[in-house]
Formats: C-alpha cells, structure tokens, sequence
C-alpha cells in the first residue's frame, strides 16, 4: 500500500498490507507537484527517511526513470543506505510522464540504453532489489514488444518485471502478459491495478495499490472543505494515539511503531 509521509506510513504499518510502496506520483502530488520527475533526489530521500521511520514493513520504492545511466549507482547506494528493500524504474525516456495521464505521449527508453542502467545500478547493489518496469502497453506498443524488453531486461539483471496497463482490457493484457512471461521466466512479477481489477486468482508476487491512501485523504479533505461536518473527521485523541504524544518514542520510552 502506498505512504506518502510518516503518517500515512504508520497507518499502512498497523494495517493488513504486508509492505509499503513509495510513490513519486503521491510524493509530487502532496507537495502539490505534477508527478514529472521535478521532486529532486534528496527530497525523495527525506520521504522515504520519514516513512522508514514510521513502519518496519519492507518498502519498495518507485524511482521513475532511474535518472541518467551515469547518476544511477549513486542514488542506489543512497536508497540502499536509506533502508529501502527495492526499487522500481521505469522504461521511459527522461523526464517522463505519469503514465495514467489521459493523451499524455509516452517516450520509450532505448532498450539497450535501459538494459545499461539496470546493470550499472545491479553492480552496486548489496542486498536491495531493482524491478524493471515495462510501459510498452501504457504507450500502446506491441504485446510482443513488452516481451522482448522483457527479456532484454532479465537478461540485464532485472530482479523481477512489473507490467503496467492501463487499458479498459487492463485485466486481460497483464494476465496474458503474466502467462506468456511465465513461459520463460520464474522471476517475481509485479501488478499495479489502478484502473482494473485483478482476479482472485493470479500469477503475480507482489500487487501494489500505488496512490490509493493519498486520493482517499484528498476525498476526505475536500469533502470536509464542503461541508465542515466534524461528525467524519478523525478525533485529535486519533492522532495521538497514532503518532504518539513524544516521552513514549523520545523521552526514554520504546517505538511504538509496531502499536
């Protein structure tokens, strides 16, 4: 489930979701942003510091582009240092542009230019994984296509494939591309279903809900902008007993992280 702050971070670590996602959607968006690669690096580490510090589930982070090929080891070794578990870049060329966007023309990275980047982050990387997101269908190539780079990107050391859709076919396009993927490979595959629905039954490791508590806040923020109803708010009691009042985390006391 995707955090976008401490708070949110903390609810996702009392819930029932078995990890966090970091989104650069949600982080542009809450600093009110367009998600197009303009929250610098250091910013992105100062979120994903904040919500480490409020949740001991594995974090995955979304890395956008991944940046030039050059820059890339270096925010790797940075993210690994920040305690993230694995990141996930994307096959598009810099600066890209968020792929849920109506009409938005999506720009393809060169497959051999991608490939470079995942092997120069995977030469530095000690533990921490590095997902190859593919965004063939997003930019309305080939089925074929989306396989291909997938197999120029395992072959590049990719730790797992994410496919992205999102098509009124979302559900049926990931599927078959999860059934032919698994043909070849039985590497971990990942599923973002923002704009469809997967079944009950599926092939995929993880399944990331990407934006979802940040578009929930907003409704909650607009809603009560309407109507001040104070009846649908959280109590300020809720907050504490959230993120604590300070002498049981900092005054000698223990986290209450795992609360």
């Amino acid at each position: 489930m995707e955090a976008h702050n401490g708070l949110s971070a903390r609810l996702v670590n009392r819930s029932k979701f078995d990890g966090v996602w970091e989104s650069s959607l949600t982080d542009s968006a809450s600093k009110g942003l367009p998600d197009i690669e303009l929250v610098s690096g250091d910013s992105r580490l100062n979120t994903i510091r904040e919500i480490k510090e409020n949740t001991d589930k594995p974090l995955i982070v979304d890395w956008d582009t991944g940046g030039q090929t050059d820059h890339f080891p270096y925010w790797v070794k940075r993210l690994e240092e920040a305690g993230v578990d694995a990141i996930i870049i994307e096959d598009k060329a810099f600066p890209k542009r968020n792929s849920l966007l109506k009409d938005a023309k999506h720009i393809l990275e060169d497959v051999d230019k991608f490939s470079d980047k995942i092997i120069a982050g995977k030469k530095v990387a000690k533990d921490m994984l590095i997902f190859a997101r593919l965004e063939s269908l997003i930019a309305k190539h080939s089925m074929y296509e989306a396989l291909l780079r997938a197999e120029a990107f395992v072959n590049a050391g990719a730790d797992g494939i994410m496919i992205h859709s999102k098509s009124d076919v979302g559900e049926k396009e990931v599927m078959e591309f999860a059934a032919r993927f698994r043909e070849k490979w039985d590497l971990p595959l990942i599923a973002v279903p923002t704009t469809y629905k997967l079944p009950e039954k599926h092939p995929f490791n993880i399944v990331i809900y990407a934006n979802h508590l940040l578009r929930a806040s907003l409704k909650a923020m607009q809603e009560f902008l309407d109507t001040q109803d104070e009846d649908k708010i959280s109590s300020v009691k809720e907050i504490f007993d959230l993120v604590g009042t300070g002498k049981e985390r900092y005054g000698g006391g223990s986290s209450n992280i795992k609360a």
